[in-house]
């Protein structure tokens, strides 16, 4: 008979804990484990009986890999006005539901008036970014003609 076994870490996700926590579990008798090398392995079985029941199920199949871009544009020598326009434009480009693929991108300004600067903070998948940073470009660039 085949037995799903869990590491830690799974089961740390299935249950909604931290993996600290499962680790205690185990050091403390709590849950029943198996140590492989460095490892705790937990069966299905010994899971469903701490949990008094069903394991949801995890999936284990690897993700393929994903790229998140964290990024600042600091704009200098801004008034009020433009910083007004930059954040309308970006916020408004970073916001509603996606369109399917990737979630839109996270997106924060922080305005200095007293040093007349502005920052826009962006985080999320490069071509999200790559739009943020084009329609800042685009309206910097506007407000100079």
């Amino acid at each position: 008979m085949v037995s799903t076994m869990y590491s830690a870490e799974d089961v740390a996700g299935i249950l909604g804990l931290h993996v600290r926590t499962v680790r205690g579990y185990v050091r403390e008798g709590r849950l029943p484990a198996v140590r492989i090398g460095k490892q705790y392995r937990i069966t299905e079985h010994d899971l469903r009986e701490f949990t008094g029941g069903q394991v949801p199920t995890v999936d284990t199949t690897p993700t393929s890999p994903r790229v998140e871009v964290t990024t600042i544009v600091q704009i200098e020598s801004v008034d009020r006005e433009l910083v007004d326009r930059v954040t309308t434009l970006v916020m408004a480009g970073a916001t509603g539901a996606p369109t399917g693929g990737p979630p839109r991108p996270h997106v924060q300004t922080v305005y200095d008036e007293a040093r007349e600067r502005l920052k826009v903070i962006a985080v999320g998948d490069p071509d999200g970014v790559a739009t943020i940073l084009s329609t800042v470009d685009t309206v910097v660039r506007d407000a100079d003609r």
